[in-house]
């Protein structure tokens, strides 16, 4: 059987997960009364709730006689250690440009990445049945953004497709027939080459492991694509590592290969497929599995530096452990370091003490996301605010720079240019979208990323878009202001009176309301001025045995500002917390005795 090896890339949103259901359905890898979840692809709950593809999958169909294996990848830079294996599985990329949005900074990144490797890529122009769709003007910043990435002449003179993934259709033609996604099979079929790997199937086995991924029955799985020869389940196989050290041998115990959504056990795997392995114990990521006779191992794609890092921490609130079941340090360590393992994007170090670990990733989201996953899972961790990690070099203090990409309406264009200046950003481009809406472009530091977003969302009334993707390293930029208004700590513990709260709201904004759990040291909401102010949330109505006309109406409270994981996390400052549990999410000081804070604060002045 004919095989090829695709990636689907596009920026978040663009339909990328939509468009891979309606070839399933239209190869005829559902029955056509099976029920299939929308996204089917996007099988993970925190994919569906934000609607992002977070993991990359892979996937299989056939057309006419050949096997099409096609892997989602995810859109965010954040998940960009995914992203850079992937590609190293594929012989052809379909890029996914949104025809009224045009390519965006992610759709940049993950291109950017494919272009390098020498893939050649199809363009295929999405939602054109929108109404304000310009797929003449999305293809041609299509154009010049290959040809500011140097692509060669081959993949400058790319195929281009106008289709909905929604309505399940692709044509060659932007006023062609509109029936089926055939046109995108047989473009596929003629224009991404057959795997080279075919030719080596009478060489030893080796494959390059590129995903982690747990079976509760199988136990570790590897996947990624038979690079030579050919495997037999039962065959005894060992692995080396990037360094070409073995460190294991094992005997398979199953093969996996895509075939539509599920994956089915095959005795045989040869060159070119791509195929899951069972049976190691110790083998990881970036691994060669290879034939006991091969001891050269097979380069693995450079990934890109982590930038930012976060301390995870146990849980020493007063009300720790009355949530979660996992609360020990020891719980909250082998978690990491089993992320660590899949996720070749994140570092975990110890921290001098063993209480907290440093965990150094790509972005806020990534770390985001595993945090929420954790909690999930029911651990009670306490997160500090993330740290852009810095780097020396030829005595210079580099930091990471980001490219980012606002397309907001006009009348707030000065303020958000304004912010990003004020964040030792540099305006690189500002130009007028559809729309009545304006983009610019900017490039600033990664530190002074940290907590915009929810300031742009404000400013923007939610109407703004805001993008960011790794540019790279340059020299410190200088200190940038950090939050400007201080916060509302409570000085006692107890549970808050409506009352109280409804008598302090002139102070400034509460993120808690009345009949909540609250303890000295915690945050209840900000200030309204530059100073951070103790308040008591317990204190009552006095009571007299006076009843005036209108005494005891019922407070009526603004309701609280409630911070997703994200934004809390972005919000808090140096010396604050973000305590994690299953079911809250509370702000804190790092140190709850007023005392011992004065103290340290002293310290770190003198």
């Amino acid at each position: 059987m004919d095989l090829r090896n695709i990636a689907i890339i596009a920026h978040v949103d663009h339909g990328k997960t939509t468009l891979v259901d309606e070839l399933l359905k239209q190869s005829g890898a559902f029955r056509a009364n099976q029920a299939v979840a929308e996204r089917a692809m996007d099988s993970n709950d925190l994919e569906r709730e934000r609607g992002i593809t977070i993991l990359a999958k892979a996937t299989s169909v056939e057309w006419k006689g050949t096997r099409i294996n096609i892997v989602d990848t995810p859109g965010h830079a954040d998940f960009g250690g995914e992203v850079e294996r992937i590609l190293s599985m594929v012989d052809g990329v379909v890029l996914l440009v949104d025809a009224a949005e045009g390519p965006m900074p992610q759709t940049k990144f993950v291109t950017s990445k494919a272009l390098a490797l020498g893939l050649r890529p199809i363009v295929v122009l999405n939602k054109v049945d929108k109404p304000d769709a310009e797929p003449d003007r999305a293809l041609d910043e299509v154009f010049d953004l290959f040809a500011a990435l140097d692509a060669d002449e081959e993949q400058l003179d790319f195929p281009v497709l106008y289709a909905s993934g929604r309505s399940g259709w692709a044509d060659a033609e932007l006023d062609g027939p509109r029936e089926n996604l055939d046109a995108l099979y047989e473009l596929v079929i003629a224009h991404v080459p057959a795997p080279k790997q075919i030719e080596k199937r009478d060489e030893p086995f080796t494959m390059l492991a590129t995903t982690l991924g747990g079976d509760s029955f199988l136990g570790r799985i590897l996947t990624g694509r038979v690079e030579t020869g050919t495997l037999k389940t039962g065959q005894q196989i060992k692995a080396l590592s990037r360094e070409g050290q073995e460190v294991e041998r094992f005997r398979v115990s199953k093969i996996l290969a895509f075939r539509g959504l599920a994956q089915q056990p095959i005795d045989q795997a040869e060159a070119g497929d791509i195929v899951s392995i069972a049976g190691m114990s110790k083998a990881t990521v970036a691994d060669t599995l290879c034939d006991t006779a091969v001891s050269d191992p097979i380069p693995a794609q450079p990934i890109d530096p982590p930038t930012i890092t976060v301390t995870f921490g146990i849980n020493d609130s007063p009300l720790a452990g009355q949530d979660g079941d996992k609360v020990q340090s020891r719980v909250i360590r082998d978690r990491l370091m089993k992320e660590a393992e899949s996720n070749v994007a994140i570092r975990v170090s110890d921290t001098p003490g063993g209480e907290a670990f440093e965990v150094a990733g790509r972005g806020e989201l990534q770390m985001g996301v595993l945090i929420e996953n954790m909690r999930r899972e029911g651990f009670e961790l306490s997160i500090s605010r993330p740290q852009v990690l810095f780097r020396e070099e030829d005595g210079d203090r580099l930091e990471p720079i980001e490219e980012v990409t606002v397309d907001v309406d006009e009348e707030y264009s000065g303020v958000v240019v304004e912010k990003l200046s004020a964040r030792k950003g540099e305006l690189q481009e500002m130009k007028t979208a559809g729309g009545g809406k304006t983009r610019i472009v900017a490039t600033v530091p990664s530190r002074g990323l940290i907590g915009y977003h929810g300031e742009f969302l404000t400013d923007t009334r939610g109407t703004g878009v805001l993008n960011r993707v790794f540019h790279s390293w340059a020299p410190y930029k200088g200190s940038i202001p950090g939050r400007r208004q201080g916060v509302l700590i409570s000085m006692e513990t107890g549970t808050s009176v409506p009352y109280a709260i409804f008598n302090l709201e002139d102070r400034g904004k509460f993120f808690i309301g009345g009949g909540e759990k609250v303890y000295q040291g915690m945050i209840l909401g900000e200030h309204s001025r530059d100073n951070d102010l103790e308040v008591n949330p317990l204190k009552g109505k006095q009571l007299t045995n006076i009843r005036a006309a209108g005494k005891d109406d019922a407070v009526k409270l603004t309701p609280a500002t409630r911070m997703s994981l994200e934004e809390a996390i972005a919000y808090i400052d140096d010396d604050e917390l973000v305590e994690v549990t299953p079911t809250s999410i509370r702000l804190r000081k790092r140190y709850l005795d007023p005392h011992e804070r004065k103290r340290q604060a002293r310290s770190a002045a003198s």
